[in-house]
């Protein structure tokens, strides 16, 4: 199969309004597509099926599937040298998208940050991650154009776009992996930290960034004690993610035979405390009781799930499509040296980043 032809298949799986899922892992040339042969609503029960699953960050919520015995698999290779951008209009570059409205002003995101710290100084909590909507124009009518902008920008994080006619439109470009299962090995990182790409990765870091990274590390370590053999934590290094860069942990080692349980696993690590806080409860409850919007299936997790092999992401840098309107999803962690306006001024970085595709 060549690339046009792949691109009709997943467009016309879309206008059919069939569910279906096409995406590209890090740092790989293929892309693969799961097209659903049918127009059901599948729910992950245990998350021992095969198949797609988008999980949102509420786990109390259902995590959708789309599952493989009832669904076509397509795949191109070597395709980024293919692909090339298509701007939404011949006279409109990328980014021009207008902001329509946003589910908090500034002055709204700030205090839901001062609240955040307030909780974090009188012992609630020792981190907690906030976020917030914008709402811009999206003249592109074919999600089809915006997930290939995705892939040619996006080459060293997890691109995708999702759809389900009982649940909605989904894009994103992630650079965080949940968790990665091959047979009994086990691999997963740590991610925290946020500053602008400018050329170089010898960078500063302070001490809130470094802390965040480290909270996020610890609790992981934690998180997997008693379920994983010989332990690996890498060193701390700086990543580059489109343009913005992060610290990142890798974390690996054997899954115990007698202990693998995947949804108890998933359970433990889902939402770390590099998208929700910690202690994670209790972040957690702030954030469903503060947050001016439902995250949905922002900071969730989606991938692919399979007996042998599984590799999870966490759904950040992301996009709901609805009415010709993209829902822009950003947010930052707090910690008890965040300033407030660097942090509103982080979420600003982060929504640029998104608009670049529309």
């Amino acid at each position: 199969m060549n690339s046009e032809d792949f691109f009709e298949s997943i467009s016309q799986q879309y206008k059919r309004k069939l569910p279906f899922v096409a995406y590209r892992k890090r740092n790989v040339n293929t892309i693969k597509a799961i097209l659903q042969q049918d127009f059901e609503l599948y729910i992950s029960k245990d998350f021992k099926e095969n198949g797609f699953v988008f999980a949102p960050f509420d786990d109390k919520d259902n995590t959708v599937l789309i599952p493989l015995e009832k669904s076509e698999l397509i795949s191109i290779e070597n395709a980024i040298s293919e692909l090339f951008v298509i701007p939404s209009k011949a006279d409109k570059p990328l980014g021009s998208a207008q902001l329509i409205s946003s589910k908090d002003n500034k002055q709204d995101h700030i205090n839901l940050l001062q609240k955040g710290l307030e909780a974090i100084d009188s012992n609630q909590f020792q981190k907690v991650v906030l976020s917030r909507q914008e709402t811009v124009s999206n003249s592109e009518t074919n999600p089809i154009s915006i997930f290939k902008n995705l892939l040619n920008i996006y080459l060293s994080a997890f691109v995708y776009i999702w759809y389900h006619p009982k649940v909605g439109l989904w894009l994103g470009a992630t650079p965080e992996t949940l968790l990665k299962i091959e047979e009994n090995r086990f691999s997963t990182m740590a991610l925290a930290g946020t500053q602008q790409y400018n050329g170089t990765f010898d960078v500063e870091w302070n001490n809130k960034e470094k802390e965040e990274q480290q909270i996020v590390t610890d609790y992981i370590v934690n998180s997997i004690n008693g379920i994983v053999n010989d332990l690996k934590i890498s060193e701390v290094e700086t990543i580059r993610a489109g343009s913005l860069l992060h610290l990142q942990t890798k974390i690996s080692g054997t899954l115990k035979t007698e202990a693998i349980n995947f949804k108890r696993l998933l359970r433990k690590l889902h939402p770390t405390p590099a998208v929700c806080g910690l202690p994670k409860e209790t972040a957690k409850a702030f954030i469903l009781n503060n947050e001016s919007c439902d995250r949905e299936f922002y900071t969730g997790f989606l991938g692919e799930l399979n007996t042998n092999h599984s590799e999870l992401f966490v759904n950040l840098r992301c996009m709901q499509l609805k009415n010709n309107k993209a829902i822009l999803y950003v947010g930052g962690g707090i910690t008890k040296d965040s300033i407030p306006e660097n942090e509103w001024n982080e979420t600003l970085n982060k929504a640029k980043i998104i608009k670049r595709v529309l």
